[in-house]
């Protein structure tokens, strides 16, 4: 696509996006998220970091019309302090303009390589935007799983509270020992201490979530609503491919290589002269004489002007220079998707080995825990089991509650981290 085609199709993009940053921030200030969707809405409105990289790529889109233009032409007014006397008449005032051409191919070569900066910081804007939403998913789905933690912890707490009641009861009744009484107490201590250090977490992750939303760090955050989880199926081959067709830091540093290689061809276009074509003109008063032929003629005349490109070490410097910006591109290109690429297959293994910790936990440890517990209690009701039995079984409850919603919740952050890696959500 031609630079001129590429501006004039991004201008109206760029107006569009102030006039939803501005209207929807109107908004947006004023209401308090609740689900993902507005976490992620307020964050692209509000931070800071996202709003800095669209400003960048404004910038970058405006370095066009500037390498596409000429050198501003060069106007030059001459006084003749002692008038030159000629037949015509004597001369006052001259006025010349001069205007510089590039040599062929420079302006093109300048204006491509403006045009891929502009391509790649509207590419590094997009992953900006990508590791922003990650950034709030990953802090938001940990909101929700403290949330969700506080209450299992609340439900195991009453949980401890009934099995003190039942061993005071049995302790009046002398089918129970003064001990089963203080091992309930002492799990009761355990399990406040837990509960409080989840209370307590929460301002700190309230503060980091209001840090990628742009707002005061002790801003109240109400329990997020929790989304359902999703369903995803995962070939590896497939998200690889995607990822280097979508990967916007890749398309950014393709874009950069481009910008590269124009400012190389620009750099050889150094050993060849620049010129220019001007018009002199010369204030000529009437001639002393009278009846002089074109007496007072103003002379005109016509101007050419080429540079002179002497210093050859210099342009050879600033050719290899470029030819070194344009390996190194080219290799950054080549880490960058190895990396990412090592990346992905990581977050692939995580993901799927929380899939098989939430099948394990949800589908068997949990249900059977809660069978255990209440298995437990009967029998220590009826005077079968003993009371440390009965704390096993409710400590293993709480484990494998919490195992799962943990589970649960890293599956959603490394689908996130996956998202932002592919550059789409799934």
């Amino acid at each position: 696509m031609r630079p001129q085609a590429w501006c004039g199709r991004i201008a109206p993009f760029l107006l569009l996006m102030v006039v939803v940053f501005w209207a929807s921030a109107q908004v947006a200030d004023g209401n308090t998220p609740q689900t993902i969707d507005d976490y992620l809405r307020y964050a692209l409105l509000n931070n800071a970091g996202v709003k800095a990289g669209f400003e960048q790529f404004k910038a970058a889109v405006e370095q066009i019309p500037q390498a596409k233009a000429l050198e501003d032409p060069t106007f030059t007014y001459g006084y003749f302090v002692e008038e030159v006397e000629t037949r015509v008449g004597p001369q006052r005032n001259r006025f010349s303009i001069m205007q510089k051409f590039p040599w062929f191919g420079v302006i093109e070569a300048r204006t491509d390589a403006a045009s891929a900066k502009a391509k790649a910081a509207h590419r590094r804007y997009e992953a900006a935007k990508l590791e922003l939403f990650w950034q709030v998913k990953d802090v938001f789905f940990e909101y929700t799983y403290l949330a969700t933690a506080t209450d299992i912890a609340e439900r195991n707490l009453e949980l401890i509270e009934r099995f003190e009641e039942v061993a005071r009861n049995k302790y009046r009744a002398s089918t129970a020992t003064h001990p089963d009484i203080i091992r309930a107490q002492v799990e009761l201590a355990r399990l406040d201490d837990v509960l409080k250090s989840l209370q307590k977490l929460r301002a700190p992750t309230a503060a980091r979530l209001n840090a990628v939303l742009n707002r005061p760090a002790d801003t109240p955050l109400p329990w997020p609503q929790k989304p359902q989880a999703k369903q995803v199926v995962l070939e590896q081959q497939k998200i690889l491919e995607l990822l280097v067709q979508s990967n916007p830091e890749l398309a950014a540093l393709d874009w950069q290589t481009q910008a590269a290689r124009a400012n190389l061809a620009l750099a050889k276009k150094r050993f060849y002269p620049n010129f220019g074509v001007g018009v002199d003109v010369i204030q000529t008063d009437n001639a002393l004489m009278p009846n002089v032929r074109d007496s007072g003629k103003d002379p005109v005349i016509l101007m050419f002007s080429v540079n002179i490109p002497l210093w050859q070490d210099s342009y050879k410097a600033g050719e290899r220079q470029a030819q070194a910006e344009l390996q190194k591109a080219q290799e950054q290109k080549v880490e960058t998707e190895n990396q990412i690429i090592a990346q992905t297959i990581r977050v692939l293994y995580d993901i799927e080995d929380d899939q098989r910790k939430i099948q394990l936990y949800g589908d068997i440890l949990v249900t059977k825990a809660q069978e255990l517990v209440a298995a437990s209690e009967s029998a220590y009701r009826a005077g079968n089991v003993d009371f440390l039995s009965l704390i096993d079984a409710q400590r293993m409850l709480l484990k494998y509650q919490l195992d799962y919603e943990r589970a649960l919740t890293n599956k959603e952050q490394k689908i996130a981290e996956l998202e932002m890696l592919i550059g789409q959500e799934f």
